[in-house]
């Protein structure tokens, strides 16, 4: 029986055919690697709905300056919370930390968090501007939350889910406040809208709403009053209150002041790296002062002074 031969110039295509598809495959998978880097790529991001505005922000002007694409989500803290938990995000932003409980699904996966502190904002209280008490006593709220006698009748929250319900419940050390005395609606354009039109409803949301509203906002806003808040912490004969401002917060004189925080799950280096060092830079720390809340770094403003004028 005859041996067949192939001749040596087939072997030599074949071998330069493997050479081109090897190199190929490398060639893309490098290419995949390289698109997700600390400043390009695409990343999911789910961002608490009571600071939605500034993190819109902060992305469109992170996307700007850099070749990467971010999809936002915006949704309720608890919600956000139980995706983080599920494995179905990795990267969010919210008013708090996880607690140690719930950082346990990540200890468990070996995946050391990346916590960034950008900035912080407040719980704020609004009524009709008609209403001409403009001021709230703490200490009525946290009656009204233990079920007390009150000076307030009732609280009109965004959400039950909200992180602004969570917070309150842990600023008065309860699980959940009389139902019979607290109110929750579907999101913050619906307390503003609900506070406009009821001069007597009192409304509980994030600074982020009224801070910088949204253009579609403005005439809500308009029509409703924040609350000058009287602060417990302070001396029991101070009978001063404090709305929630820039130079109150950076005070220690607002008493419901909350961190907001990059929380990185991702478990390496990645876009959400850059955007947490975006966030926490010049750049982003200058936006969160533009946006009317407190950044953890005042921006350095330099100012030229010159002896004559120019004419």
């Amino acid at each position: 029986m005859r041996k067949q031969f192939i001749p040596t110039y087939l072997k030599v295509i074949a071998m330069i055919i493997v050479i081109i598809t090897i190199f190929l495959a490398c060639k893309d998978k490098v290419e995949g690697q390289n698109k997700n880097t600390i400043l390009t790529g695409e990343m999911n991001l789910y961002v608490d709905q009571t600071v939605q505005s500034l993190i819109e922000g902060q992305v469109e002007v992170f996307e700007n300056q850099y070749d990467a694409k971010i999809q936002l989500t915006a949704k309720t803290e608890s919600e956000i919370v139980n995706d983080l938990l599920s494995g179905k995000t990795n990267m969010a932003v919210l008013t708090r930390r996880l607690t140690k409980e719930e950082e346990n699904y990540f200890d468990n996966k070996k995946i050391i968090p990346r916590i960034s502190h950008f900035a912080s904002d407040a719980v704020v209280f609004i009524r009709n501007k008609s209403n001409n008490d403009t001021l709230i006593d703490l200490d009525d709220v946290y009656d009204l939350l233990h079920g007390k006698s009150s000076n307030i009748n009732s609280l009109v929250f965004e959400n039950p889910n909200s992180s602004v319900v969570t917070y309150m419940n842990r600023w008065a050390n309860v699980k959940a406040g009389p139902k019979e005395s607290l109110y929750s609606l579907n999101s913050t354009k619906e307390v503003l809208e609900f506070v406009a039109k009821n001069p007597n409803a009192i409304g509980v949301i994030g600074m982020d709403a009224v801070a910088e509203p949204y253009p579609e906002w403005q005439s809500l806003v308009e029509n409703v009053n924040v609350l000058a808040v009287k602060n417990v912490k302070n001396a029991t004969n101070n009978k001063s209150y404090y709305k929630p401002s820039q130079a109150n917060l950076g005070a220690g004189l607002y008493p419901l002041k909350r961190s907001i925080y990059v929380l990185n799950y991702q478990g390496s280096a990645g876009l959400g790296t850059g955007f947490a060092s975006f966030v926490v830079g010049d750049i982003g720390q200058r936006i969160v002062l533009k946006s009317n809340l407190l950044p953890i770094t005042i921006p350095q403003r330099n100012i030229n002074i010159r002896k004559e004028i120019n004419k």
